[in-house]
């Protein structure tokens, strides 16, 4: 996730000699100068001299031991925090200080450009520091804020779990396809382009999804059998009860690593 922050920040957004990565792998960090160009360390705390910004891209597990180690950095830096779970009062605890500090729910489709992240803002961050975090998840994709930090644990769920449900749902198109005679080949090329179509229309159309679904059904027709069979083994319910799974353990994770 890291790495795609920096290709979306490079080279519209952020010059790549005003990025400095700490890194622990000496394999990485040469990655990640012939990737970008970038400055890189193997020290955490020479990231924090004179940083405007400080993106915490690290484990929740790790993040408690990495945060209180950090030095150097101003009472005005912002933090921006991308670990689920580590809520803004743990980190400003472990920090020492009441720093503006910005949590983030991205999702891995960052990786191509094509993410949806939620941001949550403490109070101490200004309206210049929202605009900094929010044009750098715009730089891998779109983002918008939420009110309550809480929100963020339903966000985990929707978008930031989210790619696996559709990616789940591709798979069991192409393996039925290519079951009943289908290609490997064309099976992946008509489902990927069927899922990012229908994506794509949904999100164009003035029409709601409930209208949508309507106007491809059609009474009698191969649609409409098979959301009979979607509806009759209650998918809507699998999805939903999926979902509530996946928000419980965002919320578990908060009680887990934010003590």
């Amino acid at each position: 996730m890291a790495a795609s922050l920096i290709g979306g920040l490079i080279p519209d957004t952020v010059p790549a000699s005003n990025i400095i990565v700490a890194e622990p792998r000496d394999e990485r960090r040469n990655e990640l100068i012939d990737l970008f160009g970038v400055q890189v360390t193997a020290d955490n705390n020479i990231v924090c001299q004179n940083a405007d910004v400080i993106v915490l891209a690290v484990k929740p597990q790790l993040m408690s031991d990495v945060v209180q180690q950090l030095e150097g950095y101003q009472d005005q830096t912002l933090f921006i925090s991308i670990a689920a779970g580590i809520s803004i009062e743990s980190l400003q605890a472990w920090l020492g200080t009441h720093n503006p500090v910005v949590r983030v729910m991205p999702n891995t489709p960052a990786l191509v450009g094509y993410g949806a992240s939620a941001l949550y803002a403490s109070a101490s961050v200004n309206n210049e520091q929202k605009e900094i975090a929010e044009s750098m998840l715009n730089a891998v994709g779109i983002s918008t804020w939420v009110n309550r930090e809480s929100d963020l644990d339903i966000v985990t769920a929707l978008s930031g779990s989210g790619p696996a449900y559709f990616m789940l749902f591709i798979k069991a198109l192409v393996d039925k396809a290519i079951q009943a005679g289908l290609s490997e080949a064309v099976a992946n090329e008509l489902a990927m382009q069927t899922a990012i179509g229908a994506a794509t229309l949904a999100k164009l159309s003035d029409d709601d999804l409930t209208t949508l679904i309507q106007k491809v059904t059609s009474p009698g027709g191969t649609t409409a059998k098979a959301m009979e069979v979607l509806n009759n083994r209650e998918v809507p319910e699998i999805i939903a009860e999926a979902f509530d799974a996946a928000q419980k353990r965002s919320e578990a994770m908060a009680e887990e690593f934010s003590h």
